[in-house]
């Protein structure tokens, strides 16, 4: 069950305290994209599988691409800002 921090981080698995790693990471860019590595699926709503076409993307988070769910670079022109 994930307590109220349910933000997406590696696993912390290792005696020294490094991360190890995970099937995939998500990195949130200040006023930009969510950078989604690793193994991952994207679906729609509905379940159907999206085709994210390689192993690295970013996802929108402005809501102005034209090319949703991923980022066309819109948030530049339009000023995005993450809160």
């Amino acid at each position: 069950m994930p307590d109220d921090d349910s933000r997406a981080t590696p696993d912390d698995d290792s005696d020294d305290g490094t991360a190890t790693e995970t099937a995939a990471t998500i990195t949130a860019y200040p006023d930009g994209p969510l950078l989604v590595r690793g193994d991952f699926a994207l679906l729609t709503p509905d379940g159907q599988r999206i085709d994210a076409r390689r192993g690295t993307v970013a996802l929108c988070r402005c809501g102005q691409s034209a090319l949703k769910p991923f980022c066309d670079g819109s948030h530049q022109a339009t000023g995005f800002r993450a809160d």
